[in-house]
């Protein structure tokens, strides 16, 4: 297997680490917010975090320092910090791990997103289903507000900086930051039209910043070992350093990986993971999560970055890979995670809302082989009638496995309607008997 130097999930290959804040102060934790509360200014923190290239490690991909230079810089009243733990996307399971396994990384690096853009409450929007992850975490808060790392005067310097843990309902969409913002404010998780944005009008109308557990963790390595190193990793100059890949389905090996940006999938699925776990061959996988549309094997060489999972026509996304194999139905795998987004939809957007349903509809009819060809064109037209229709960006999301079946696997399609037809065909064919004979 190839080596390369951990991050993120290095303390946790460390024999007996437990990941309680002694355990992190051995290891050099809060080392990075100490120097961010005695040398660096607000402004200079956040040009380092824009050096290093640092993106969100959430979905979208955005610049974290570009995001955090929107907060106003003349505004006087509270602003907020909010940590979307809110992981819900089918495949992903890597802030978990962070959270319940090295949570003062987490607290440490939400301590110093604070410093940057001069909020002082942060809040942890935390799965529900997430009870362990939120006991750890609550813990954690204990112990570093005991020492002084949180609470009302962060290291004796006068800065308050309070965290909090707030679990959600188990509303996926909540992972949309102005849906979270909603649940935060006791409101239905439903997302807010934009502008304005939460930059100016998030949390209780503050300027807010939202950021992913795996974002805010990166931040202590980043001041303690500066820009250029963390620049210097992964697919420079627009992906740059680790990323924690969450690899499931298929595979001898599934996990969390945190490579190098760049790498190919060909090297984490063969080399990483062990490659497939029996005889048969890779058929198809989702590079970044239910949201991000189907590649095949012939995608296997594309670099694990931003750019080239765009070109191929997917996205990196939560970094949720699956895997699966030769035999696998893409039409069934396609209404699997229709019925998910279905399931999910807030219903706030009328083209999401209904159309889901339809989808659903006839995914199902075709697997159960009541299908028509003109069922494609049904898919095809509802798929454009609801990408770019919706408030967020669920609506996009929720068409992906279709439009990526379709576009790969059209074949499997047409031959469960062609089963249909046979089997029309042949019951119309059968004698009819007569009730008294």
């Amino acid at each position: 297997m190839p080596t390369h130097e951990k991050i993120l999930l290095k303390n946790m290959d460390q024999p007996g680490y437990t990941g309680s804040l002694k355990d992190y102060e051995a290891v050099g934790g809060y080392q990075a917010l100490r120097r961010v509360m005695k040398e660096l200014a607000p402004a200079d923190l956040i040009d380092i975090v824009k050096q290093s290239g640092l993106r969100g490690r959430g979905g979208a991909g955005f610049p974290t320092g570009v995001k955090w230079s929107f907060i106003p810089k003349d505004y006087t009243g509270p602003k907020y910090l909010c940590c979307n733990a809110d992981e819900s996307e089918p495949g992903t399971f890597k802030d978990r791990q962070l959270m319940e396994r090295d949570p003062h990384q987490v607290l440490e690096g939400i301590a110093i997103a604070c410093q940057a853009i001069g909020a002082e409450t942060a809040y942890i929007y935390i799965r529900g289903e997430f009870r362990l992850g939120a006991k750890i975490l609550e813990h954690a808060i204990d112990e570093a507000r005991q020492a002084r790392y949180l609470g009302e005067n962060v290291l004796s310097s006068g800065v308050p900086i309070q965290v909090y843990v707030h679990a959600g309902a188990g509303a996926y969409i909540c992972g949309e930051e102005t849906a979270l913002l909603e649940s935060l404010e006791g409101k239905r998780g439903m997302p807010r039209v934009k502008p304005p944005f939460p930059a100016t009008h998030g949390l209780y109308q503050k300027p807010t910043v939202v950021n992913n557990v795996e974002t805010l963790a990166n931040l202590p390595h980043i001041v303690t070992r500066g820009a250029d190193w963390f620049a210097s990793i992964g697919s420079p100059p627009k992906s740059t350093g680790t990323r924690i890949f969450c690899l499931s389905g298929h595979v001898k090996q599934p996990g969390n990986y945190e490579v190098p940006m760049g790498i190919t999938f060909r090297e984490l699925i063969y080399e990483h993971a062990g490659g497939m776990r029996g005889e048969k061959p890779l058929k198809a996988f989702i590079p970044g999560g239910a949201s991000a549309s189907f590649l095949t094997e012939a995608h296997l060489d594309v670099k694990l970055d931003f750019e080239s999972v765009a070109q191929a026509g997917s996205m990196l996304g939560s970094g949720g890979v699956t895997v699966m194999e030769e035999g696998t139905s893409m039409v069934w795998a396609a209404l699997r995670l229709m019925e998910f987004f279905y399931h999910e939809s807030c219903g706030k957007c009328t083209p999401c809302r209904e159309g889901s349903s339809w989808l659903v509809q006839v995914l199902q009819r075709i697997v159960d082989r009541r299908g028509r060809m003109e069922d494609l064109q049904v898919l095809a037209d509802l798929c454009q009638n609801i990408v770019g229709r919706t408030v967020c960006a669920f609506g996009d999301a929720e068409i992906a496995p279709i439009v990526g079946t379709l576009q790969y696997w059209r074949n499997e399609y047409e031959d469960l309607i062609r089963e249909s037809t046979a089997i029309s065909t042949t019951s119309k064919e059968l004698p009819v008997l007569a009730l008294n004979s």
